[in-house]
C-alpha cells in the first residue's frame, strides 16, 4: 500500500515539473515572437515597449530609481533604453523641483501616441497567440497562476 502511495507522489511531482517546463517553453516562445513582431512592425524592442507600458501608467512621470523598481531591473539596464527614447522624441526628461541630481522622466504625445499604437498591436498578437483559450479559460489559467504566484511570496 505504501509503494502505491510514493509512486503517486513521485509521479505527481514529474507531472509538475513537466507543467513548469511547458509554462516556460510557452512564456519563451510567446516572448519570442513579441520580440520578432515589435522589431518588423516597429523597429523596436520589448524593453523599449516595457519602458513605454510603465511609464504611460504614470502621468506625471517617475524618477529613473522609481521606474527600475516597477520593472524590477538595474538602473544601468534603463538608462540606454531612456536615452534612446528620449533621442526618439518618444519621453522627456523634467527637473524635480528641490532635488537638483533628480529627473522625472514622463512620455511625450508623440511617445503616449506611438505607444498607443504599440500596445494594440500587442493586444492583437496576444489575442492570436491564445485564441484557442476562450474567455473562461483564460481568467480560469490567469486566476491559477496569480494564486500560483501569491503563493510562492
Amino acid at each position: 500500500m505504501r509503494h502505491h502511495a510514493e509512486e503517486a507522489l513521485a509521479s505527481a511531482s514529474k507531472e509538475r515539473l513537466r507543467l513548469w517546463l511547458r509554462i516556460l517553453k510557452a512564456s519563451r516562445s510567446i516572448e519570442a515572437t513579441l520580440r520578432e513582431n515589435l522589431r518588423e512592425e516597429f523597429t523596436s524592442t520589448l524593453p523599449r515597449f516595457d519602458v513605454m507600458a510603465a511609464l504611460s501608467r504614470y502621468e506625471e512621470g517617475l524618477k529613473m530609481s522609481q521606474l527600475s523598481g516597477v520593472l524590477r531591473v538595474s538602473n544601468g539596464n534603463v538608462t540606454g533604453i531612456v536615452d534612446r527614447l528620449a533621442e526618439d522624441g518618444f519621453l522627456v526628461r523634467v527637473p524635480v523641483p528641490g532635488d537638483r541630481r533628480a529627473s522625472l522622466v514622463r512620455m511625450t504625445q508623440r511617445g503616449l501616441e506611438e505607444f498607443a499604437r504599440q500596445a494594440a498591436a500587442h493586444e492583437t498578437w496576444i489575442n492570436e497567440m491564445l485564441a484557442d483559450f476562450s474567455s473562461l479559460e483564460a481568467r480560469d489559467i490567469g486566476q491559477r497562476l496569480e494564486q500560483l504566484e501569491t503563493g510562492l511570496k
